[in-house]
Formats: C-alpha cells, sequence, structure tokens
C-alpha cells in the first residue's frame, strides 16, 4: 500500500464518518418530510436543518433571525432581533471523537500513519467548511470560521488518540506523537515524571468517577420523572413520527444532560434561563422550553442536595487512596507527605481542568431573550471541582496507607517479602539474619501444630 492509497483512503473514511454524522439527524428529517408534509415542500429545508444540526453538534454557533410573521407566531416577539444558539450538541461530538478514534487507528496500521491521519482530518475540515457554506441562508447562517476550525478540532482529537492508542499497542511510539511526548519526558527526571503521570491518572479518574455517576443520576431521574416526560410528549401534540424525531435531538443531548448533572453534584449546578438556578441546594426556574427532557430537572431538597455533594468528595478520596496504593508498588515506595500533597493538589487542578472544559462545551445559548444562558459556568465547576477533589485526594493520598505499605515495610526491615507465596523464593532473596526469623517461625509453628 503506496501513500496515495493511504492517503485516499483516510479521506475516504473521513467522508463516512462525516456522512454517518450528518445522516443520523437528516433520516429522521426526511421521514417526516415524506410522511408528515407528503413531500409537498422543498427537501433542501430539511437537509439545510441536519446540516445545522451537526454543525451545532460540533460546537459550530448559529445566527437566527426569523420574519417577524413567524416570531408572532411561535409567540417569541424578542425573536425578531438576529440571536445566537450556541450550545454544542455533544451527541454528535462523541460520535465524531469515536469514529475518529476508528480512524486514527486504521491509519496507525499502515507504513504511512501520518499520511493518513493528516489526511483525514484535512478531508473532515473540508467537508466541514463545505456544509458550512452549503447550510447558509437567511434565516440560519452559521459561523464560518468556526465551521472550518471546530469540526476539524473535534474529529483531530478522535484521530490522534487512535493513533496514539494504536502505538502504544504496538509498542511502537517511535513514529507517532506518542514518540514526541516520550522525548520530551526523557528530559525530565523521574521524580518529575511519576509526579506528573500519578496527578494526571488521579485526577482524570476522579473526574471520570463523577461523570459515571452523573451519567447513573440522570439514568434513575428518567425512569424516577417519566410521567412528568410523558406529559410533556402530550402536551406538544407532536405526533408518532414527530416525538420520534425530538426523541433522537434528545438522546443527542443527553451527553450535555450528563455533564449538567455533573455540575450539580459539584455544586454550582446549571441555569436554564438568565436568573433560573438548578443546584444541589434548590430550584429556581421561570419559564422553559416545553423540551421533554427538561422535565427530569431535579426541584431537590438541602438533604438530598448535600447527599450529592458527597460524589465528587469520595471521588477524590477514592483516587489519591488508589494514588498512594500505586505508588507503594513502585521500588522506592511511596513518597513522603510533602511530594504525596503536591501529587493531590496538581490532580485537583487537573480534574478542575477537565471538568470545566466539559461544563464549558455543553454550556450556551439556546434561544433569544433569557434563553441566552443555559448550562453550567465552567469557571465556578472548574474551581469547585479542583479545590474539592484536592482535599479529599489529599486526605485519601496521605490516609491510604494499605497492606502493601506495611509489606514493604517489613521487606526492608528483614529482607525478604513476606506477602511472597513460594518459601524458596523467599529464602533465596533473603540475608541470613532474616533466614534465621523465617526458621524460629517456622519452628514456632511447627511445635504449636496440634498435629
Amino acid at each position: 500500500m503506496n501513500r496515495m492509497t493511504v492517503a485516499l483512503l483516510a479521506a475516504l473514511d473521513a467522508l463516512i464518518v462525516a456522512a454517518i454524522g450528518i445522516g443520523v439527524a437528516l433520516v429522521p428529517l426526511t421521514v417526516l418530510w415524506a410522511a408528515q408534509f407528503h413531500l409537498a415542500v422543498d427537501w433542501g429545508a430539511f437537509w439545510r436543518a441536519a446540516a445545522d444540526i451537526w454543525l451545532l453538534g460540533h460546537g459550530v454557533n448559529l445566527t437566527i433571525t426569523l420574519p417577524a410573521t413567524l416570531a408572532a407566531g411561535l409567540g417569541v416577539a424578542q425573536a425578531t432581533a438576529p440571536f445566537q444558539v450556541t450550545i454544542a450538541v455533544l451527541g454528535f461530538a462523541v460520535l465524531a471523537v469515536l469514529m475518529g478514534v476508528r480512524t486514527g487507528t486504521r491509519a496507525a496500521e499502515t507504513p504511512f500513519r501520518a499520511t493518513g491521519a493528516i489526511s483525514a482530518i484535512a478531508a473532515y475540515g473540508a467537508i466541514g467548511a463545505i456544509v458550512t457554506l452549503a447550510a447558509g441562508r437567511a434565516i440560519v447562517q452559521p459561523s464560518l470560521w468556526q465551521g472550518i476550525v471546530l469540526p476539524t478540532f473535534v474529529f483531530g482529537i478522535g484521530v490522534l488518540i487512535g493513533e496514539g492508542v494504536a502505538a502504544a499497542r504496538a509498542d511502537d511510539t517511535a513514529a507517532s506523537w506518542p514518540g514526541l511526548l516520550r522525548s520530551w519526558r526523557q528530559r525530565l527526571s523521574q521524580t518529575t515524571r511519576d509526579t506528573i503521570a500519578a496527578a494526571l491518572r488521579a485526577g482524570t479518574a476522579a473526574s471520570a468517577i463523577v461523570i459515571a455517576a452523573a451519567g447513573v443520576i440522570v439514568a434513575i431521574l428518567l425512569i424516577a420523572k417519566f410521567g412528568t416526560v410523558v406529559g410533556l410528549y402530550e402536551q406538544l401534540q407532536a405526533g408518532a413520527l414527530g416525538a420520534t424525531v425530538l426523541t433522537i435531538a434528545q438522546l443527542a443531548l443527553l451527553p450535555n444532560a450528563v455533564v449538567w448533572a455533573a455540575s450539580w453534584l459539584l455544586g454550582p449546578g446549571f441555569a436554564i434561563g438568565t436568573g433560573s438556578s438548578v443546584s444541589a441546594v434548590g430550584t429556581q426556574l421561570g419559564p422553559v422550553p416545553g423540551v421533554p427532557l427538561l422535565g427530569i430537572v431535579p426541584q431537590g431538597t438541602v438533604v438530598l442536595g448535600f447527599a450529592g455533594l458527597l460524589v465528587p468528595v469520595l471521588a477524590g478520596f477514592f483516587a489519591g487512596a488508589l494514588t498512594r496504593r500505586r505508588m507503594a508498588r513502585m521500588p522506592g515506595g511511596a513518597p513522603s507527605a510533602g511530594p504525596l500533597t503536591l501529587i493531590a493538589l496538581a490532580a485537583g487542578c487537573v480534574a478542575g481542568v477537565e471538568l470545566g472544559l466539559l461544563a464549558w462545551w455543553s454550556s450556551g445559548a439556546i434561544g433569544p431573550g433569557r434563553l441566552h444562558d443555559a448550562g453550567p459556568n465552567p469557571w465556578m465547576v472548574a474551581g469547585c471541582a479542583a479545590v474539592v477533589i484536592a482535599i479529599a485526594a489529599i486526605v485519601g493520598i496521605l490516609t491510604g496507607a494499605s497492606r502493601h505499605d506495611r509489606g514493604r515495610t517489613a521487606v526492608n526491615e528483614t529482607g525478604f517479602d513476606p506477602a511472597a507465596s513460594d518459601s524458596n523464593t523467599m529464602l533465596s532473596n533473603a540475608t541470613p539474619d532474616s533466614i534465621g526469623i523465617y526458621q524460629r517461625m517456622t519452628r514456632g509453628g511447627r511445635e504449636n501444630d496440634p498435629r
């Protein structure tokens, strides 16, 4: 397989990924066009709507200008002035990243991995530019520069992750971006490398625990408030086909709901309109869109809210304790309290950055007027996550002395590992003093044996 073939196949793979993303929105809209409108209206409007949704999923801002008659019919007189929709429909972004991982993995299996990765990312960016130009019209106008940059960025993240994972599995990172990272790491001291790696692992683990708990909470709320959600569907009177299209759109918004639930667990909560607040200590809402998914918004009590705030505390504690246990297995054993505290503080910063970026990506404007503000405040989420997880990680990493730590101390004092299962191995590695200790222990055991 030559270089040109790899580049063409990678570009084709990017085209397929973009087609799948657009098709997720276009197929149900086309069915709606055929069944509900009986092919009587221009299909191009549905195609442009699908393109706008796909771009919005990658974080591209849409500027909407509604005609006065349409705005009056919708009951939003303030919508006659141009307004922006900036909230990212994260379901499409997650799909692009996952498909990008697959593309990057396939490119890494070829002799020209860099060519394949660059070709795929460039092709996806070109598709984003074409879709942006084709979707623009008087009513809805996507941002041109964002339509070029953001789809390229989102898909590129997945491609680079896939290439790095494939290189790590093959134990061949010399010709990929992990090779550059490894060469940079070699310039650092061993202690610095271990500290950075431990902080990254602990902070990411704490973030993952918070996000996982938020996902469980969203699932529980969907089950517990199923009646409310169904009632909102009935009020919309969208019919079976319209309800199906609406459900697909809400599935794309589920990652946003999970991130918003994570911000609720961290304390700052989120907003659904200017002046509203949904947090662990209470809920204050004004008029909200009649989206059935919003029926799961928790009203909450103070007791339930404080129980939710325990999640990031426990996440930080367990991340710190696991980090202490992992570092205790290293040849030199766990470091002293000073370096451990530094690792915990750095882990809190890592978690704050990760959760803050997710909060920023999931929030934005969802309509005119007071709907300009929706989602969590990323700065507050980042700050609360960093402080709470860092403090909990300090407690976990300093009090997480495990049985392995005590076993390591016994090794250092006696010269043999009491956790080893093979006595011959212990005796072969032990010092003369430790052999005598071991013989007296075993002899005493035989003398006290009732058999």
